[in-house]
């Protein structure tokens, strides 16, 4: 049988590759929050949130600011991994429906300002979601 037609990562690799992606995905989102604070956007960023409806929107952007840094740091600590990922889900649903969705698919290329990355960073949160999702004792421990 070839290397190449194994059907189960060791579990020493898996474990690494989980790593890498957890590590990789919270950099992107601290990386964000990081420039949009030190950049002077939280502002602009909650005029844009007011002109699309939704209340108070400096305080809303800042909110989300915060989240970007607190959520990844959780995460590169492995604390709350499960449900600071979910958590980052949501902000960049909002953001996918509201920002980039009418763009297209491509984020360059083929296209400009598109959905793909957003979809790239839901599918790494997802998966670190249900990677770090409670299980048997803890969770029933959690719930009690």
């Amino acid at each position: 049988m070839s290397m190449l037609t194994g059907s189960a990562a060791p579990p020493q690799r898996a474990a690494q590759s989980l790593d890498a992606l957890r590590i990789v995905v919270a950099l992107l989102i601290l990386i964000h929050g990081v420039y949009r604070l030190l950049a002077g956007g939280v502002a602009p960023f909650g005029m844009w949130l007011e002109s699309q409806g939704f209340p108070a929107g400096y305080i809303l952007a800042m909110a989300v600011t915060l989240v970007e840094w607190v959520g990844p740091i959780l995460i590169l600590l492995r604390h709350y991994v499960a449900i600071a990922a979910l958590v980052h889900i949501v902000i960049l649903s909002l953001g996918l429906v509201l920002v980039h969705l009418p763009s297209g698919w491509f984020v360059v290329g083929a296209g400009r300002n598109g959905v793909e990355y957003s979809v790239l960073l839901i599918a790494g949160l997802a998966g670190l979601a249900w990677a770090y999702w409670p299980t048997g004792a803890a969770a029933s421990t959690a719930s009690a």
